[in-house]
């Protein structure tokens, strides 16, 4: 048992790590934080934090090894993540600038934020997360590499829970962060700017992912 605790430390950390470095995920947070609000913002994490739930999936089951060893199928998979995250970029630079006394961004007709409901930011965070070829690689190395494969797939399952939840923390955490009226504000003194700035930050994101590899 004494082992388990250890593997599971070394899967913490290492998870940890990653997760705490910037990418999709984290742009993705901050612009809903920003631009739409606490709301969208939270949503958004609790798709992220369940995206994570589909690559522990199939890690286990050993389907992440075939995207890995698999150029046309790693292929795929990365250019529906970075046309993903293209369109939201496209979206975000098409950004108007703000109604008088908004809060948000002017992405509607007059300047007015379209707030997207609960299942829209889920979605927004789930697919960002499942579609990014980098995580694939990050959880198909965790559980080939790092994690013994004599480890009972239970408790192969709890550490997957573990990083489910961490991450899911971890983003709702940002949201707040960064959607307090203060800090909300700060951000949007440069108005529909700081929007157009995310959007290009994404289709970067974006173009960075498709010139991803498998090594």
């Amino acid at each position: 048992m004494s082992s388990y605790w250890s593997e599971f430390l070394i899967v913490a950390a290492v998870h940890l790590v990653a997760l705490v470095s910037p990418g999709p995920d984290f742009a993705i947070v901050l612009r809903q934080s920003v631009t739409l609000g606490r709301r969208p913002a939270i949503w958004t994490s609790v798709g992220i934090g369940t995206g994570i739930f589909l690559h522990v999936a199939y890690s286990l089951l050993g389907i992440g090894l075939l995207v890995r060893s698999s150029v046309l199928a790693f292929n795929i998979l990365k250019w529906l993540g970075a046309a993903y995250l293209a369109w939201i970029g496209l979206k975000a630079l098409r950004a108007k600038p703000f109604a008088e006394g908004s809060p948000a961004a002017g992405t509607g007709a007059g300047g007015v934020p379209e707030i997207p409901g609960r299942r829209a930011a889920f979605v927004t965070g789930f697919l960002t997360n499942a579609l990014n070829p980098k995580v694939t690689l990050f959880f198909v190395a965790l559980f080939s590499m790092v994690i013994n494969p004599r480890t009972p797939v239970l408790v192969q399952g709890l550490y997957g829970v573990w990083m489910a939840v961490v991450t899911l923390v971890w983003f709702v955490l940002v949201s707040l962060f960064f959607s307090h009226d203060r800090v909300r504000a700060a951000f949007l003194r440069c108005g529909h700017w700081f929007e157009r700035v995310m959007g290009v930050v994404l289709l970067g994101l974006g173009v960075r992912l498709a010139l991803a590899t498998a090594k």
